[in-house]
C-alpha cells in the first residue's frame, strides 16, 4: 500500500493512504511511498514538533 506524507496549516505531519481524498485542512507534502518510507521522511523533515502557532511564525 502506498501513502502520502501530508501536513496541515500548523505544519504538523501525518501519512494518508494514496488515492483517498485528503481530510479537510490537510494537503499533500509531496512525498509518497510505503508506510515505513513515509514515516522515515517525516522523521527527517519534522524537526520542530511544536505547532506553527506555538512557534510564533503563524499568521
Amino acid at each position: 500500500m502506498s501513502f502520502l506524507v501530508v501536513l496541515n496549516d500548523e505544519e504538523q505531519y501525518s501519512i494518508w493512504p494514496a488515492g483517498r481524498e485528503l481530510p479537510a485542512g490537510w494537503r499533500a507534502e509531496g512525498f509518497e511511498g510505503d508506510r515505513e518510507d513515509c514515516l522515515a521522511h517525516i522523521d527527517e523533515v519534522w524537526t520542530d514538533m511544536r505547532p506553527l502557532s506555538a512557534r510564533g511564525e503563524g499568521a
